[in-house]
């Protein structure tokens, strides 16, 4: 339904409350492998870098399975650092998938309002992000409390930094020679940090159309113009949920619930689809992907407060526009 799909960008460009903007940048739908609408507010095109915070972390997890289809990584892998695997280190014992689904233990404060937390440290300070994060001391035992950080996304770069082996070249090419050359997505840049490990927690750009690119790779189940570039299954492996995270919204990287403070707080909302799964980035970035419905819906903005931003409506609304499957 053209109209409603119109009204549903219409809404999302709106700015109902100068005090809470929701600063929407670009909205890209994609249905079926193809674009269906999309829009940009002034100064911003189709081709535009935007920032994807922390959807560079589901970049990250993609990346990371294919080094298991190398069978250079395991999930189960551990003593992953060598400077965990001496002296009885209790941090041997993180595995991959406990990085990759935040439930290392790892003390880490993800306190984006406080320039003094760490997360605002390590990002913004520190020339080697992955040995900050990495030297923090466990604060639980691994594997048994769920607690969102951007640590342990800087650490996963650095273990896939060692599992390479190689050089350093090789290793920051490695993003656009495995994912973005593949997938065309020419505008995408994954930024080092001042010691050359990927800034897997933060720092990756993209067009508006290439982050669509990537929600489509991952609609394929990893499959690009029919060449699996990520292992069978790995797919399902990041959007199988952690059930030690906040209502069960959390998979491997990447969230298979809108998490606060991006969802719907209306108790009478119809529900999303529950295979729905979501990239999702500080300030309201969203790459949404509905396998059910073969949609991929990209929302790139600057919205503070970040509650500003209801994704979960949103979505419902391109939903309600677009057909079901097998129509």
């Amino acid at each position: 339904d053209a109209r409603k799909l119109q009204a549903a960008l219409d809404r999302a460009f709106d700015e109902p409350d100068p005090a809470r903007p929701r600063r929407t940048r670009a909205v890209v739908v994609m249905w079926r492998g193809r674009i269906v609408a999309e829009r940009y507010a002034p100064g911003f095109t189709a081709d535009t870098p935007l920032p994807g915070w922390s959807m560079t972390k589901t970049v990250t997890a993609a990346l990371a399975g294919m080094l298991v289809a190398q069978h250079k990584l395991s999930p189960n892998a551990s003593a992953l650092l060598p400077e965990w695997r001496g002296g009885g280190d209790p941090r041997a014992a993180i595995t991959l998938d406990e990085l990759l689904r935040m439930t290392s233990g790892l003390q880490f404060n993800e306190d984006y309002d406080d320039p003094l937390s760490d997360v605002a440290v390590m990002l913004f300070t520190q020339p080697d992000t992955a040995r900050f994060a990495s030297a923090k001391p466990l604060a639980a035992q691994p594997g048994t409390q769920w607690d969102y950080s951007s640590g342990t996304s800087a650490i996963v770069a650095r273990v896939m930094r060692e599992a390479m082996g190689g050089s350093d070249a090789d290793y920051l090419a490695f993003p656009r020679r495995a994912l973005f050359a593949p997938l065309g997505m020419r505008s995408a840049v994954f930024e080092p940090d001042a010691a050359g490990t990927l800034g897997s927690a933060s720092f990756m750009y993209a067009s508006a159309h290439d982050w669509a690119r990537f929600g489509e790779f991952l609609l394929q189940d990893g499959v690009w113009d029919g060449q699996r570039l990520l292992p069978e299954g790995w797919v399902r492996y990041l959007t199988r949920a952690t059930p030690l995270s906040t209502r069960g919204e959390f998979g491997a990287h990447l969230w298979v619930k809108v998490p606060e403070p991006f969802n719907d707080r209306d108790p009478h909302a119809r529900p999303l689809p529950v295979d729905a799964f979501h990239a999702v980035g500080h300030e309201g970035q969203f790459v949404s992907v509905v396998p059910s419905r073969e949609l991929v819906v990209v929302r790139l903005g600057l919205s503070r407060p970040e509650s500003a931003w209801n994704h979960e409506a949103f979505l419902a609304r391109v939903l309600e526009a677009v057909p079901a499957s097998g129509t």
